[in-house]
């Protein structure tokens, strides 16, 4: 008895994957349960458990292919005893292209001017704007429409959205192509280009800066860091500070917790702050739920938790979707001073950096002080220059006092 191995459904936006490994070769032996393939998406790079046990008989897609949801990865031949491990899979001819399985009913959705199938998040932003989605300028793959091409759309009344510029051809022999690797970028890797280059073409994106002296946040960690880590089991961080902080400003401004969608601006009464990590794939942003309900322990567990998913590559979509404004930590890496770039469809993120010994005035004494630039990037279409000043200046206010955090104020 045979059973084939498909792509599983990824997530409502999410209609295809690349096969980025094989961890087995045909002829070698599968426990059922066991991960078998890798596949690379937009969003996350995730691993297919073997559907049952037996032997790899047939690999369907090749590494580096693009198969739909759905679609053909190979075959095992339940309780067959494997051959010998190879050292690599046996390259095979890739099939005919795969369909969904049988059972599966397609989906019947408008198509682009290319012809290509809209995916369910972007055909449900046409049709609720009553729009023509062939005279709208794709510029994802293939000329596939991405939300970004619709919201540009509206944006500029009705006006095509700029054609995205094709990649750059090879210029000829490189004279030191020897000392030169050349890499395929990961789905991720593209995804994480396009969303940044979306950001920078629809936002009218404004940085300001401040600074907060970090002497009572680090003074707080040093009276209860061990008591904590005790009762809690996770250490104290900075992080827990400024996510309780940020919170504690977006419900004083709430545009800077909204977006725009069409002609109209979605203020959200709940607070899912995402917290960019650096994986060795890429940025990620996994997203803390809730975050206006979790308490300081609460809020270090489940950062602790997201980033530790992150750096395994085993974050679920679910865990990315949704967030509603960013924090990010340049200072991990030594950076003194950014500014940071939003993450679509959000309208602020908040930029952390480096802790750095400088001379302040304190009075009518000069003291050296352990000060942070704050950098805060916003979406100056909703966010007025004095909503994002006043949003910085709360979140300073709270670090260098937290009790104002414990009181809310």
């Amino acid at each position: 008895m045979t059973t084939e191995i498909r792509v599983p459904v990824l997530g409502e936006s999410i209609t295809e994957a690349t096969i980025g490994k094989w961890f087995k070769a045909v002829g070698e032996a599968i426990t059922e349960g066991e991960p078998i393939v890798e596949l690379e998406t937009d969003k996350v790079t995730l691993e297919v458990p073997a559907p049952a046990g037996g032997a790899l008989v047939e690999i369907s897609a090749a590494e580096g292919d693009t198969i739909d949801v759905g679609g053909l990865l190979g075959t095992i031949n339940e309780g067959a005893a494997g051959a010998a491990a190879k050292t690599s899979p046996t390259p095979v001819e890739v099939a005919a292209p795969v369909v969904a399985p049988a059972s599966a009913p397609a989906v019947q959705a408008p198509a682009t001017s290319g012809g290509m199938p809209l995916s369910p998040a972007v055909e449900k932003l046409v049709k609720e704007n009553n729009l023509d989605a062939s005279q709208i300028t794709g510029t994802g793959k293939d000329g596939r429409l991405v939300k970004g091409d619709v919201l540009a759309f509206l944006s500029s009344g009705g006006a095509a959205a700029p054609v995205a510029a094709a990649p750059a051809a090879p210029s000829g022999p490189r004279p030191k192509s020897e000392r030169e690797e050349r890499v395929r970028m990961t789905r991720l890797r593209k995804r994480i280009a396009e969303r940044l280059k979306e950001a920078q073409n629809t936002a009218a994106m404004l940085t300001t800066f401040n600074e907060v002296d970090m002497t009572a946040v680090m003074a707080a960690r040093a009276t209860y860091r061990d008591a904590f880590e005790k009762k809690h089991g996770v250490r104290l961080g900075f992080m827990s500070f400024f996510v309780k902080a940020c919170v504690l400003a977006l419900q004083e401004l709430p545009a800077v917790n909204a977006e725009i969608e069409g002609d109209d601006i979605v203020y959200k009464d709940y607070y899912d702050i995402g917290v960019a990590v650096g994986t060795p794939n890429g940025l990620v942003v996994p997203v803390l739920r809730d975050a206006d309900e979790l308490g300081f322990a609460d809020v270090e567990k489940n950062i602790s938790e997201l980033g530790r998913k992150a750096r395994d590559g085993k974050l679920t979509l679910e865990e990315m979707n949704g967030g509603t404004f960013t924090i990010t930590n340049g200072g991990v890496y030594g950076s003194l001073m950014s500014t940071p770039i939003l993450n679509p469809p959000q309208s602020g993120i908040l930029g952390m950096h480096k802790i750095q010994q400088r001379p302040m005035a304190v009075g009518n004494n000069i003291e050296l002080r352990p000060m942070m630039y704050l950098a805060m990037s916003y979406d100056h279409r909703i966010v007025d220059g004095r909503e994002a000043v006043t949003f910085l200046v709360r979140v300073k206010e709270c670090l260098e006092d937290p009790q104002r955090i414990m009181l809310d104020l």
